[in-house]
């Protein structure tokens, strides 16, 4: 399979019946591109309706396809085939007259980007429009303005007030950071003041086409560009759906951006516990049965918000699921900040726009190429009150954006669309040859779906995103913190986690053979290592299991907004401490790894909570608790006075 070099080449495939008519029309249309000098160049290949399929599939570089087909539902059913195979891809069709235009255009208007007809044949037409589509299409217009801003070189009397990086450049202390950083960054960090780059909280010039492209590059109704990560764009969207007081059903393994959310709206959460993988500590989706009791048991409930696919690359079969929620008029949020490349590969589909959700989160920077904290919110909701999300979006972003920032997700939306599936086709080899060489270590092992998944979710139809490499190391006698130190002190190889018995590689667009290669030797090394030292496998550690939900005395804003008072974890004795039991948490208590809360605000401890608290804190080193309160030195827990509880609101139960 061919993958774009330095000079991009865009090919055109041409498809027919006729193998004479098809190879006459090939070489028209080449001789047209090579007279036009067009850059990107064209090239122009032909291929029967049997060969269309896999020759997108082999050829990444294809991104125009012209259908010749005097059949109308033939050329129909085959434009929505390659379409289904790769969206973004421009598909043109031959046709005789109007009456088989109007016949396409009534089956698959949304499939097919232009009609030309066989009596007015124009080559030279053809391939100037051609050439429009595919410059249309890979537009960066912000990134293209702003570079050309920067080009100007204007004299800069506005913020920021290293004013284009001359506050660094002659300095005897700070202008190491100039060169480090570079020219071209600082002079494109730039202030609202350029009215020329538009506005990210009213966007109305190129901001406002990037985000369109993007939509259309994703599948999405509207798209909207966010600088400060998927975490605020949750944030955002929960303000923008949920009303103090509404009930939102969401997955417990949720990211703790949504559990802020729920204290900022003033939601009243009903929490859904996650399957979990006891053997290797891995947390996965809720199972189906029990979202779609919840659906039945709430149907005051508003929002839905899942996470698909998980930090481990296990995603829900989403269909059946938005399905029953839209039934009971509930909006569905899916946070796929560890998917936004799915839209490109069609192992990797369907995306969840394509399965029906209202709203979606990705972080473009994890996955795809734009820098960290570039995200975006993707909207399909057909009740969207485009006002109402802008005033909860502003309230979020800052007044002052990192430009350089929303040029990489132009640009990351350009790579996307324009070499995505070539990219993630690459990535994905990478990941089946480091999966059959690390197995073949006898030592390490990479973990398979059926051996990822828990038993109460076997049956739910969840599939697993291969980039995503899960490593069990127990038969190697090494311990996860300690062979993770090895790989980053003596190999220069960062993992993305660890549990007590995995590590968690991740592939993306920007793995390259050479990091392959790399790794496999690090890994090879650490194998034989092990073998040779004798290394007995570690007894299987099983992390001591999250207790379930217990209940909320009150919405969890309530109790995160009181001043409480603040309780030992740990009696005189070094005991869990009894005066806990039965209080209400006012903060959000998060083991990390795995990032799951045990206490959210609101939430009333019991003694199971409570004795898995402090085991952690005895015998889980590695494991960080997230919300305690330290005084001197002592780890204590922010509950309600029973003052402030009396005088909140309870809830059904509480």
């Amino acid at each position: 399979m061919s993958l774009p070099s330095t000079d991009p080449v865009v090919h055109l495939l041409v498809v027919g019946h006729d193998e004479a008519g098809r190879a006459a029309l090939v070489a028209a249309l080449a001789a047209e591109a090579c007279r036009a000098a067009l850059r990107p160049a064209l090239a122009v290949q032909g291929a029967a309706p049997g060969q269309a399929l896999a020759a997108v599939r082999a050829d990444a570089a294809v991104q125009l396809v012209l259908i010749d087909l005097h059949q109308g539902d033939e050329a129909v059913a085959l434009a929505q085939a390659l379409a289904q195979c790769r969206p973004e891809l421009s598909i043109y069709l031959l046709l005789d007259d109007d009456d088989t235009r109007g016949l396409v255009e009534a089956l698959a208007s949304e499939r097919v980007d232009g009609y030309f007809f066989r009596g007015d044949a124009d080559p030279a037409g053809w391939v100037r429009i051609l050439a429009a589509e595919v410059a249309e299409t890979a537009a960066t217009p912000f990134y293209d303005a702003l570079r050309a801003y920067v080009a100007q070189a204007k004299d800069s009397w506005h913020t920021p007030g290293h004013a284009g990086g001359d506050a660094y450049r002659a300095s005897p202390w700070v202008g190491d950071f100039h060169d480090f950083v570079g020219e071209q960054m600082l002079r494109a960090d730039l202030s609202v003041s350029v009215p020329q780059l538009d506005s990210l909280l009213h966007p109305t010039g190129v901001i406002a086409q990037a985000q369109r492209l993007a939509a259309q590059a994703f599948g999405a109704r509207r798209t909207y560009f966010a600088t400060n990560g998927t975490s605020t764009s949750n944030k955002v969207i929960f303000q923008t759906l949920l009303a103090p007081g509404d009930t939102l059903l969401l997955d417990r393994n949720c990211h703790k951006s949504v559990h802020h959310g729920v204290i900022l709206s003033g939601a009243r959460p009903v929490y859904l516990d996650s399957s979990v993988n006891e053997r290797h500590g891995l947390f996965g989706p809720v199972p189906r049965a029990r979202v779609l009791q919840a659906i039945q048991d709430h149907p005051e409930a508003r929002v839905l918000i899942l996470t698909s696919c998980t930090y481990d690359g296990l995603r829900y079969e989403l269909a059946p699921i938005i399905e029953a929620a839209h039934a009971a008029g509930i909006k569905v949020i899916v946070d796929e900040a560890w998917y936004g490349h799915a839209r490109f590969h069609p192992e990797l589909r369907p995306t969840a726009l394509e399965a029906g959700a209202d709203y979606v989160t990705q972080s473009t920077h994890k996955v795809l190429s734009a820098f960290s904290q570039a995200s975006m919110i993707h909207v399909n909701d057909p009740g969207f009150d485009e006002h109402l999300f802008r005033e909860n979006f502003n309230m979020h972003a800052s007044t002052s954006p990192q430009y350089g920032l929303i040029a990489s997700l132009d640009v990351a939306r350009r790579q996307a669309v324009m070499e995505g599936y070539g990219l993630l086709e690459r990535s994905l080899g990478f990941a089946a040859e480091l999966r059959e060489k690390i197995d073949a270590t006898g030592v390490f092992r990479v973990l398979g779906l059926d051996e990822l998944l828990a038993d109460e979710v076997r049956s739910d139809g969840i599939r697993l995103d291969p980039t995503k490499l899960t490593i069990d190391i127990s038969a190697s006698g090494w311990g996860a913190d300690e062979l993770r130190d090895e790989l980053i002190e003596r190999f220069n190889i960062q993992i993305e986690k660890n549990t007590h018995s995995t590590l968690t590689l991740l592939l993306t667009i920007g793995t390259t053979r050479s990091k392959v290669s790399r790794l496999f030797d690090a890994m090879l090394r650490l194998a034989r290592q092990a073998q040779k030292e004798r290394r007995e496998p570690r007894p299987a550690a099983r992390l001591p299991r999250i207790p379930h939900f217990t209940r909320l005395a009150c919405l969890p804003r309530d109790a995160f907004y009181e001043a409480g008072e603040r309780l030992a974890l740990l009696d005189d004795s070094g005991l869990p401490n009894p005066a806990l039991v039965g209080r209400v948490c006012c903060d959000q208590i998060v083991p990390y790894p795995p990032g799951i809360p045990v206490l959210v605000p609101g939430q009333v401890v019991d003694a199971a909570i409570l004795g898995y608290l402090v085991r952690l804190l005895q015998s889980q080193r590695s494991i960080e608790l997230h919300g305690l309160a330290m005084r001197d030195g002592e780890p204590h827990l922010r509950v309600l006075r029973e003052a402030e509880r009396a005088r909140l609101r309870p809830l059904d139960g509480g």
